[in-house]
């Protein structure tokens, strides 16, 4: 596969045969729900003697799949396996590791919709949302496989008279990828693949929100034939296996994208070295973010009103890139927020199988109950202009919610909620805009609207993020166009479709020959 990297389009669903191919692919979905899956370790079927069952969000009662709680004991023979696995694997060519990819990737395409409709039951995509997460994970196929190809050419050192030397990149051993529910394909295949194609082994644990799209992944990289031990599947919770597998003497790395507290709490216990344990154990950790959009006062207010709008509520907030502060002039902040109200009452709100219905669940009850208390600490701290309750229908439903008037140092300005609430932010000047934009801990995306070209220059040097976006929505990274990562509390700016993400999952080897 020589050709250049390209995104994978998006689905244009006003296209009458791309919304039928949807529809006829959620009815397809609808009556495979609720099948019993086993996990994987070293290509032989994992059970359990209990089960959990992941339900569809926009109708509780609906169970997605069936999946096996497995406990401790499962975790040392799937390390074991990965280990095995690795002995040959690691000596597999760049190349035919790479061409894996490619044919999964070419499968994806093909069951494009499939993969969607799996979102749209288990975490409440929306139609757009789901296909954009299916196109990610494409690309990250695509992007690794080339980047593989890349680090195993020829590197350049220095040449030295009279020796022969060469820099070769190998991969670590067998690692851990524990990904999230809210990007359950794209982030979990980024992160899966990306250190498979390195030569490493690995042993997958998805959330326990989103084991199924998971299961779906681990069946498309055995249909390519991907060896027996190399991707091994284990389900259940952090503490019985999650815990352990970041434990385990043996585990080399640990891949992961989640909250701030899970992501401190797997640094530190990550680096504890165990007896037998003959390395320092490498983290790659993704943690979320408290993000903000500057409206200037010489921005486009349309413009900014549409980006605030899409960035804070698209997937019902359930992102890390979301914004979930709106820092705006004193000059037309009422005028925003009069705006800004308007635009999300316009947001149609319900079950994310109907194509007409932009926002749908929030993922789990307990992000519900967490949100609604949330809602009542920001009557206290701002003044609610938009949304605010739960909508009285099955599900976990929650209307698009704005408040204003929030200090930068509340609550609401600096916890991450990770749902539909926004906070905007009065600022007296541009210089008080970027210190409100960087007073938070965490530092993974923002964005500015101004047309002054002076300000965006600044806000390149000052606005202290990991992706910041000049007159766009602060969502929406692109494979290759944008590597995403975050600074400070937002993990270890781990670049996500970058070329320098594969050197997270493997060393560098120095060779010298005397001639």
């Amino acid at each position: 596969m020589s050709t250049e990297f390209q995104n994978e389009p998006f689905t244009n669903f006003s296209k009458p045969e791309d919304r039928s191919r949807m529809q006829e692919a959620l009815v397809r979905v609808e009556t495979a729900l609720g099948r019993e899956y086993a996990g994987r370790i070293g290509g032989e079927p994992a059970k359990g003697s209990m089960t959990f069952n992941s339900l569809n969000p926009a109708q509780p009662d609906e169970i997605v799949g069936r999946f096996p709680s497995l406990g401790p004991e499962t975790v040392d023979r799937a390390v074991q396996a990965a280990w095995k696995a690795f002995e040959t694997w690691q000596d597999v060519p760049a190349a035919l590791r790479a061409d894996y990819l490619f044919r999964a990737a070419a499968k994806m395409r093909e069951r494009k919709f499939e993969f969607s409709a799996w979102m749209v039951y288990e975490v409440g995509k929306s139609w757009a949302e789901a296909d954009g997460d299916v196109a990610e994970a494409i690309d990250f196929m695509e992007f690794y496989a080339r980047e593989a190809l890349r680090y195993a050419e020829k590197q350049p050192v220095t040449p030295v008279a009279g020796e022969k030397n060469e820099l070769v990149y190998i991969p670590l051993g067998a690692g851990v990828v524990i990904p999230p529910w809210n990007f359950p394909l794209a982030i979990l295949v980024g992160m899966t693949t990306a250190s498979i194609v390195a030569g490493n082994t690995v042993v997958l644990k998805p959330s326990s929100d989103s084991p199924t799209i998971a299961e779906k992944f681990v069946e498309l990289m055995e249909e390519v034939g991907l060896p027996a031990g190399v991707l091994n599947f284990l389900t259940g919770s952090g503490a019985a296996i999650g815990d352990p597998l970041v434990d385990h003497p043996k585990t080399r790395f640990i891949m992961f994208t989640g909250s701030r507290e899970v992501g401190i709490r797997i640094h530190e216990r990550a680096a504890k070295v165990h007896p037998g344990q003959t390395w320092l154990k490498r983290v790659a950790a993704e943690m979320g973010g408290k993000d903000s959009i500057i409206v200037d006062e010489e921005a486009d207010l349309a413009a900014a009103v549409e980006g605030v709008a899409l960035s804070a509520f698209g997937f019902q907030g359930q992102k890390c890139s979301a914004c979930s502060r709106a820092i705006v002039a004193d000059t037309f902040y009422n005028e925003f927020v009069e705006r800004l109200a308007e635009r999300t009452r316009k947001i149609q709100v319900g079950p994310p199988k109907d194509p007409e219905n932009w926002m749908g669940p929030l993922i789990n009850e307990g992000s519900l109950k967490k949100t609604l208390a949330y809602i009542e600490l920001g009557k206290k701290e701002g003044k609610l202009v938009a949304g605010g309750k739960r909508i009285d229908r099955s599900g976990y439903f929650l209307e698009p919610t704005i408040f204003a008037d929030i200090p930068p140092t509340g609550r609401l300005a600096q916890e991450e909620i990770f749902a539909p609430v926004l906070a905007v932010i009065r600022s007296n000047s541009w210089e008080e805009s970027l210190a409100i934009a960087n007073n938070t801990e965490y530092g993974l995306t923002g964005a500015v609207y101004t047309r002054n070209r002076q300000k965006l220059d600044e806000a390149k040097k000052r606005f202290h993020a990991g992706n910041l976006y000049l007159n766009r929505k602060c969502t929406g990274a692109l494979v290759g166009a944008h590597p995403f990562g975050g600074f400070n509390m937002s993990g270890t700016d781990s670049k996500a479709g970058g070329r320098d993400y594969l050197l997270l999952v493997s060393q560098a080897k120095s060779i010298s020959e005397k001639k």
